[in-house]
């Protein structure tokens, strides 16, 4: 299958997952998670969900074990949307932390930058 097809897959599914985490999972341990993206496998049989969860360790946590219990109600949800494929891939999510990492990296850029206005560099003075 050619990549732009595997490409156009794995965005139909993101965005089938995406709806079915956000209107129908009733679990409560599912927190506020947003898929971040699909990698569906060559030959469609498998797809990797990345997902990106708000909240504290321990809820992400929970949330990521909530899906992993809704995983096959989730695949039923995305048969059902893309009946027109042959397959629907095996499901496996991972927990997308690059947001968490970029928040990350911005927060200490902000301390940096105050701490740079707060505490400016000193020139030196000659006399000349």
């Amino acid at each position: 299958m050619g990549k732009q097809r595997l490409q156009q897959v794995a965005d139909e599914i993101q965005r089938v997952i995406g709806e079915v985490i956000q209107y129908e999972l009733k679990d409560p341990r599912v927190g506020f998670a947003t898929v971040t993206g699909v990698d569906v496998s060559a030959d469609i049989q498998r797809a990797t969900v990345r997902i990106s969860i708000m909240g504290e360790p321990e809820q992400q946590t929970e949330t990521m074990e909530g899906l992993q219990r809704a995983r096959g109600f989730i695949r039923k949800r995305v048969a059902e949307e893309m009946s027109h494929m042959r397959f629907t891939p095996e499901l496996r999510f991972i927990h997308d932390t690059s947001l968490d990492y970029s928040l990350r990296i911005q927060e200490v850029l902000r301390e940096v930058e105050q701490e740079r206005l707060e505490n400016p560099p000193k020139l030196d003075e000659e006399d000349g």
